[in-house]
């Protein structure tokens, strides 16, 4: 079995340096629990698609897939699947709740303020009160 030592990422920028590549910046993946006091939103997957894609269109993201699923209990579960990575939705309106996972990675440049910014839209759309926030560099 390979064993990778911290020496080996050392080798990869060097690698990158002698084939005149751009530095690796794997992205920023954030998770979110928001608390939602407009419970009609957590039911709403129209909207949320609307949304999404407006948001797609600003920040100049590239859709390559969309799944939505609505739950009998008007909950829905969207992952909208982007050259860039992925943004996926759970809504529980019977816990005033929803999770929201948004990930964008690049090979050219860090996205990092892009996914925070994204994130920050959704926030807004929802009116959310963060009861989670993770950040995890990839």
């Amino acid at each position: 079995m390979l064993k990778l030592s911290k020496n080996y990422y050392t080798f990869g920028a060097y690698i990158n340096i002698l084939m005149d590549l751009p530095a690796y910046s794997p992205g920023l993946h954030k998770l979110v629990t928001l608390h939602v006091d407009k419970v009609q939103k957590l039911k709403d997957s129209n909207g949320f698609v609307a949304i999404t894609n407006s948001i797609l269109e600003a920040y100049q993201l590239e859709k390559v897939g969309v799944i939505v699923h609505d739950f009998d209990n008007d909950s829905f579960t969207i992952s909208f699947c982007l050259k860039e990575s992925h943004i996926c939705i759970h809504t529980w309106p019977e816990y005033n709740q929803l999770t929201l996972d948004v990930y964008l990675c690049n090979y050219q440049q860090d996205n990092s303020k892009k996914v925070r910014d994204v994130m920050a839209d959704y926030i807004n759309y929802f009116e959310g009160t963060i009861i989670k926030d993770f950040e995890i560099n990839r």
